[in-house]
């Protein structure tokens, strides 16, 4: 059977260890608890977070016991940015926040049987630490030197916004919380990011000073395209896990737009398809790029994990039904609008003339060139070929009272929508 570590490094998943031939030993003698922690910082995780989560659930599948910690202390704070102090938001907010988070990471987990994940909040043993304790107990361990050293509290002592002792703190605090992890549930992993490691390694030697144990860290590398850039943003920003603020037809077509360069490094990193179906996957890559099967994969298999079979068949019928491939009167409103939301656009109503429509929408450059599309069978409206160059929009062309898809020729679309 292959080991734990042996599959992380084969996906690319493994930046920086402690001690990677005990953490390996540790792993092969028994089931180890572990932690990794997300900051309700928004509303919504976004794909990014998506490796640690995942790497949670390889780590459990192997035998191990997940701790998921949302950070409802570290929250209020947030972790320093390289640039410049983040916005704090209200008790309440980020109370609101915790709530939505852990919706969302449970999905990734199993929680029951014998390695069953925990949720753990830190303002559990945070929210009551008086600030006479906090130094006495956590803040006499850590030497300034050695925080003003770590890469970010140092970006941003140079920089022009400088640092805030709240943030330089932070670092103290998620210390404080793999100590708590290890005191209370016997804890002796923390996994994140790579640029998480000096936080990282602040539980690690407080736990080494206070408890006289030693324990683990392992990071992952940061997920990035192949020309550098960082991965997890569309045109429109982040790309999020909550379906209201990207939806999962969005989701779907973030995944199924991933460069060839990128596509099977994605599928290690993000997937559970084994190295036999990546390696087949890689195969289609090579020999017919066109197909983009490895890209129909990763986007199936990612907006299944994070929305459901259902979502992930309507996405699909949504993208066939646009093209002619499907009935668009099928569609929900939701996934319809989702579908089309970055399609052009024009504003009509029943009786407006398709005409005018097309050009408006920028489909044709004049009544003239619409005319002759629909003379020569190239228009459609809700995929139905458009007979009459006098033809009007029908209330019931207007999908759930609003949209009607138009196109011209076999992939050029656009939309004409109720005001």
């Amino acid at each position: 059977m292959t080991h734990v570590l042996d599959e992380l490094h084969w996906r690319g998943l493994v930046a920086q260890s402690t001690d990677e031939a005990a953490l390996r030993s540790a792993l092969a003698e028994g089931p180890v608890t572990y932690y990794a922690g997300f900051d309700p910082t928004a509303q919504s995780l976004h794909v990014g977070h998506m490796v640690q989560l995942l790497n949670m659930r390889r780590l459990q599948l192997a035998g191990h016991r997940p701790l998921a910690l949302v950070g409802g202390a570290t929250g209020l704070i947030g972790d320093p940015r390289p640039t410049t102090e983040r916005s704090m938001q209200s008790r309440d907010v980020v109370a609101g926040w915790v709530d939505r988070i852990r919706a969302q990471i449970e999905p990734f987990l199993d929680f029951e049987g014998p390695a069953a994940a925990r949720m753990v909040n830190n303002l559990d043993w945070t929210g009551s630490m008086s600030a006479i304790d906090f130094l006495r107990d956590v803040g006499k361990h850590y030497r300034v030197g050695t925080m003003l050293g770590k890469d970010i509290v140092a970006r941003r002592l140079h920089s022009d916004e400088g640092i805030s002792y709240t943030e330089f703190s932070y670092q103290v605090l998620q210390g404080m919380d793999f100590r708590e992890l290890y005191e209370r549930h016997g804890c002796t992993l923390q996994l994140g990011g790579n640029d998480q490691w000096g936080n990282l390694l602040s539980g690690v030697e407080l736990i080494r000073k206070a408890d006289g144990a030693s324990v683990h860290a392992l990071t992952s590398p940061l997920i990035t395209k192949a020309d550098g850039t960082k991965m997890g943003k569309s045109e429109g920003g982040a790309v999020w896990l909550d379906p209201e603020l990207t939806s999962p037809y969005a989701f779907y077509q973030f995944w199924l737009n991933t460069a060839d360069a990128d596509v099977v490094r994605y599928l290690k990193v993000f997937t559970f398809r084994s190295r036999e179906e990546i390696e087949a996957l890689e195969g289609e890559v090579a020999e017919r790029p066109f197909a983009r099967e490895a890209q129909r994969a990763l986007a199936g298999d990612l907006t299944t994990l994070v929305h459901g079979q259902g979502a992930t068949d309507a996405v699909i019928a949504a993208s066939q039904a646009l093209f002619g491939r499907g009935e668009l009167q099928g569609l929900d409103a939701g996934t319809l609008g989702a579908a089309v939301a970055e399609l052009p656009r024009t504003t009509a109503k029943a009786g407006d003339l398709v005409v005018d429509a097309l050009v408006g929408s920028g489909l044709v450059p004049s009544k003239a060139a619409a005319r002759r599309a629909i003379a020569e069978g190239g228009a459609y409206v809700n995929n139905a070929k458009v007979e009459s160059e006098d033809a009007a929009l029908r209330t019931e062309d207007l999908l759930h009272g609003r949209y009607a898809v138009l196109r011209r020729g076999k992939r050029t679309l656009a939309v004409a929508m109720a005001e």
